[in-house]
């Protein structure tokens, strides 16, 4: 099992590398992770965008162009669906969002003519965390697509966490079916749904992990909160995923790690479409973004 990103980038060395397509890639912190990526043999990147503003940015940067592959397109519109479509052909594995905003690089991915997604498929976005104060990686979902999950969107994002862990090599995955309580309190629809969910991987409707809740974020992590609260559980305690109710929830506890936690690492991606599409934030640092390259390597087919 992977427990942390130094495991991971060790992990992918020893496998084919992966083709990555960085659509508006004319930053610097874009540039500057792919090109980490590409040192490090984990993929082979692919950079579109206006040419100029790239070549000028690797002399900023003293970066060597020759690392990547660049495709002049002047056009931010016309150089995310470029990318789109290097994927679509099979010419790329991993899609990654550059300079351009989320809601352009999004509506590429969404394009029903040219873009990612496949029939009746549910994107979700699925982050990797990795905090010096647990032992080992926490997946969770969902800081930045889903609002307000229903509950089909949280089986498939369960689903979506479920696969990234087994792919960071937990062979049976725990998922914390997060809520406020774990305590089964009808009325509170996030409590009913867990425990929907979680009976119906009880009866093997969700097959390759274990799956609880409601579970209080304190439960779900702390294995000393599961004695005192006298809790039995396969999952709380010791979990792997977290699936939270609402994107605030999930968006609070991500950016309150980030911004509290000393030393924590973390990456991101969008799940859901026909291949791994990195998603960070333009001003994400270069270490989170390299983070999600690796992540999105690992997890692609």
């Amino acid at each position: 099992m992977i427990r942390n990103f130094d495991e991971l980038f060790d992990q992918l060395r020893a496998k084919p590398k992966k083709r990555l397509v960085a659509a508006w890639a004319i930053d610097d912190h874009t540039i500057n992770a792919v090109a980490l990526a590409v040192k490090a043999g984990i993929v082979d990147g692919t950079l579109v965008g206006d040419q100029k503003a790239i070549l000028e940015v690797c002399k900023n940067e003293n970066i060597d162009s020759s690392l990547f592959k660049i495709v002049n397109n002047e056009n931010e519109l016309k150089s995310i669906a470029q990318a789109v479509d290097m994927v679509n052909a099979g010419e790329a594995d991993i899609l990654m969002k550059g300079l351009c905003s989320t809601d352009k690089y999004m509506r590429g991915i969404l394009n029903k003519e040219r873009g990612l997604l496949p029939p009746k498929a549910v994107l979700s976005h699925v982050c990797l965390i990795q905090n010096p104060n647990y032992h080992k990686f926490i997946v969770i979902a969902d800081i930045a697509v889903i609002p307000a999950p229903d509950f089909k969107q949280k089986l498939a994002m369960v689903n979506y966490v479920k696969e990234t862990a087994q792919a960071l090599g937990v062979e049976k995955p725990k998922i914390a079916m997060v809520a406020a309580t774990e305590q089964m309190l009808s009325g509170m629809p996030a409590c009913v749904e867990a425990a929907m969910i979680a009976k119906m991987s009880d009866r093997g409707q969700i097959p390759g992990c274990y799956v609880d809740g409601p579970l209080a974020i304190d439960v779900a992590l702390s294995a000393e909160a599961v004695k005192i609260k006298r809790l039995e559980s396969k999952v709380a305690g010791d979990a792997d995923c977290l699936v939270f109710p609402s994107i605030e929830a999930a968006n609070v506890f991500y950016k309150t790690n980030t911004q509290l936690v000393s030393g924590i690492r973390v990456a991101a991606m969008v799940t859901g479409a026909k291949a791994p599409c990195v998603l960070s934030s333009r001003a994400d640092s270069i270490d989170t973004k390299l983070n999600s390259i690796a992540l999105a390597a690992i997890t692609a087919k």
